[in-house]
């Protein structure tokens, strides 16, 4: 989870123990101090994320791709390409597509 997404989401728990807290008045001592316990932990925990710094994601280098390919494979590939079309037009095929199957 990014930071300030954690951060808007501590600011909601926040908020949300500050009203428990004020609609509990009437509890024991003891909830109470959990309650004012969990709002400061949980306030703590947005000073802490908004005081560190967002990491950066390294830039990519705008450098040229590397080919996966060499032109000699290319070259190769490219003749055979043609040499499977060129067959395909003997055959009288419009597509190197296969041809579908017929079904019963």
């Amino acid at each position: 989870m990014k930071a300030k997404k954690a951060i808007k989401r501590l600011h909601k728990v926040e908020s949300l123990l500050g009203v428990v807290i004020d609609q509990f008045a009437t509890g024991t001592k003891e909830v109470r101090g959990m309650l004012d316990a969990a709002r400061s932990s949980v306030s703590a925990a947005t000073k802490a994320l908004a005081a560190a710094p967002d990491k950066k994601v390294p830039a990519k280098t705008e450098g040229p791709q590397p080919s996966r390919l060499s032109d000699a494979a290319r070259k190769r590939l490219s003749v055979l390409a043609k040499k499977r079309w060129a067959n395909a037009k003997r055959n009288g095929m419009s597509s190197l597509a296969k041809p579908a199957r017929k079904t019963a």
